[in-house]
């Protein structure tokens, strides 16, 4: 007689098939077979190539990553289209240059951003970043000294980019360097204070080397070289760098190439607003009289000035972009069950708060904080509420309103009836 083999049937393409061809998550659990399995791996695989072609620049357009700064970044159009244009060329020439053959080399295009405290500088940075899914290593050029003096090495920048990329050096090798306050380290001239007990200049040369594109010798531990560390070899060539700085005092010398120097008796006074337009007019010269050496602006081929924001800006920084502080405060006691609103008026005082003291969108969230902090304290005993904050709580640090949650519920359910 003969013997009957077991069918089970594939919970996806329905076949029936021996059991013995048939695999199960667990024991009467769903079934799947080989078929299926081979061509869930292909859809697997497409979609996995599709996200790397895309982390490898394969997949954006300068439009496209213009839209996702609007998505973070308030107000800056011509930088955001400057930065954007500048980042998609970078990763162009480092995934597609090859597609091309001839005897032609496309350049970098490192970035130098000028513009105020707070006028989006690092954040434009941070959020590309995200996006494409490649490390950043975030600097401050004030740390930086040359070798022998006490302080940050030049080189510990690119060991934080090593780290960043969790130890993954092809990746590194990728990645972006951002390094804020450039414009400390300035050569001594047109009679600024002095701020730097090291010589600029001599940071300014170590930079040099690992903004060219060269193999620089970094620790993977950082800190202070010795000889005992342990060196591995970083190639430079693909890295992005973008320097930002405020450059206090840069107006005055356009005005004084264009011009329009508001010294001397036959001279037009010069208004607040009309001096801070004309860092939209720099050029490289401007620079170089600021005290940046030429090797060095030479190596930052796009050079992109941001404004001033004004209490519009903030206002929107306040409420509009996805990470929105007013939206992150809700959130966060939406939590423990209370809702926060902010009056129009508030949102404009903590703005004005902001431009008085001169820290841009990077006070904001100090100014907050100061207002919400006695709230936050009680927030767990304060389920079932709406806090409104005013003007007044902002200003003035009167206690904010007050109102039912549960009551107003029960009104508008009462009226719906």
């Amino acid at each position: 007689m003969e013997q009957k083999i077991n069918m089970k049937i594939c919970s996806f393409c329905g076949a029936e098939l021996p059991e013995n061809q048939v695999l199960s998550a667990q024991k009467g659990a769903v079934r799947i077979c080989a078929n299926c399995v081979s061509a869930a791996h292909k859809i697997m695989m497409g979609w996995q190539q599709k996200r790397e072609q895309a982390q490898e620049g394969m997949n954006f357009s300068p439009k496209g990553l213009k839209e996702i700064l609007d998505s973070y970044v308030i107000g800056q159009e011509e930088a955001k289209k400057t930065f954007a244009i500048a980042v998609y060329n970078h990763y162009k020439r480092v995934f597609r240059q090859h597609e091309i053959e001839d005897e032609s080399e496309i350049a970098k295009s490192n970035v130098l951003l000028i513009g105020p405290t707070g006028s989006g500088k690092t954040l434009m940075a941070q959020t590309l970043a995200r996006y494409l899914n490649v490390p950043i290593a975030l600097a401050d050029a004030t740390s930086l000294t040359e070798a022998g003096y006490v302080g940050e090495d030049v080189e510990n920048i690119l060991t934080k980019l090593l780290q960043n990329a969790g130890g993954d050096m092809k990746k590194a090798e990728r990645g972006i360097v951002f390094i804020d306050e450039i414009d400390k380290i300035a050569r001594l001239g047109e009679n600024r204070s002095i701020t730097r007990d090291v010589s600029g200049e001599g940071v300014q040369q170590t930079l040099l080397k690992i903004i060219e594109g060269s193999s620089v010798n970094v620790t993977q531990r950082g800190g202070r070289k010795h000889p005992h560390s342990d060196f591995v070899a970083m190639d430079t060539t693909n890295i992005l760098f973008i320097c930002g700085g405020a450059f206090d005092g840069l107006e005055d010398i356009v005005a004084r190439r264009i011009g329009k120097n508001s010294l001397g008796f036959t001279q037009t006074q010069r208004g607040a607003k009309e001096t801070r337009e004309l860092i939209h007019q720099l050029e490289s010269e401007d620079l170089i009289h600021y005290g940046l050496i030429p090797e060095l602006i030479g190596r930052l081929h796009v050079i992109s000035t941001l404004r001033e924001l004004e209490v519009g800006d903030l206002m929107q920084i306040l409420t509009t972009p996805k990470n929105a502080l007013i939206k992150q405060y809700q959130k966060l006691f939406a939590i423990d069950g209370v809702k926060l609103t902010f009056t129009d008026d508030a949102i404009k005082a903590i703005a004005q708060q902001a431009i008085k003291r001169k820290t841009g969108a990077r006070g904001l969230r100090t100014i907050i904080e100061k207002v919400a902090r006695d709230l936050m304290y009680e927030l767990p005993d304060l389920q079932d509420l709406e806090i409104v904050i005013g003007e007044e709580s902002v200003n003035k640090g009167e206690k904010p309103l007050y109102i039912k949650m549960a009551a107003a519920k029960a009104e508008r359910e009462k009226l719906s009836a």
